[in-house]
């Protein structure tokens, strides 16, 4: 499952969230979070504007990437994902997704390599615009509505607060971890550290 870089972009990390302030630290923007953390720990800025998205490339065990913001807002992040794909002749098994997940406790990661939607639109969007449901993907938990009829949109848009708000920041650190160990020593080796634990 290792891919030796061709000088090109080997893999797309492609981190969910929506744009602008008014969405900061929600529910919703954990992929952003982990975006956040990732450069911080790879010493990049994810500024330069292409695709849609904003963008920065970096080396993670000696193979190019891209990480990649989305601005099209949650439903649309697949127009962006799959402009950098066609782009860089990216198949979808090195398109690694990050999103939030609501049937996980917060904070929890589940790696899986490819997968349907589970009701999430971003990732709705990313298998219609790419074709495929064959890209990997890592969910952080971001917690359910605390009863049934709590409208979900609501949910997933209300910003953690408290220790939501610690559990969310050490998984977001977890995030770009098991983002690093994904590329450098594959999906198994990822899934054995990170799923669960």
């Amino acid at each position: 499952m290792f891919f030796p870089s061709t000088g090109g972009v080997a893999w797309l990390l492609v981190f969910l969230g929506n744009p602008g302030l008014k969405y900061e630290g929600t529910r919703h923007n954990a992929g952003f979070m982990a975006a956040d953390a990732l450069a911080k720990k790879l010493g990049v800025s994810i500024n330069r504007a292409r695709f849609r998205a904003l963008t920065a490339q970096a080396q993670i065990g000696g193979q190019r990437v891209l990480l990649m913001k989305p601005q099209t807002f949650m439903n649309l992040s697949g127009e962006a994902a799959a402009q950098a794909a066609r782009f860089y002749k990216i198949p979808p098994e090195r398109v690694l997704v990050v999103s939030d997940e609501v049937s996980l406790p917060v904070g929890m990661l589940r790696i899986r390599r490819k997968g349907s939607a589970g009701g999430h639109n971003g990732l709705k969007n990313i298998i219609a615009q790419l074709g495929s449901e064959d890209f990997p993907r890592i969910r952080i938990g971001v917690g359910a509505p605390p009863h049934p009829d709590y409208p979900m949109i609501d949910w997933v848009l209300s910003a953690f607060r408290d220790k939501d708000a610690e559990d969310m920041a050490a998984a977001a650190q977890k995030a770009a971890a098991a983002v690093e160990c994904y590329i450098t020593e594959g999906p198994d080796a990822a899934m054995n550290k990170f799923n669960n634990k």
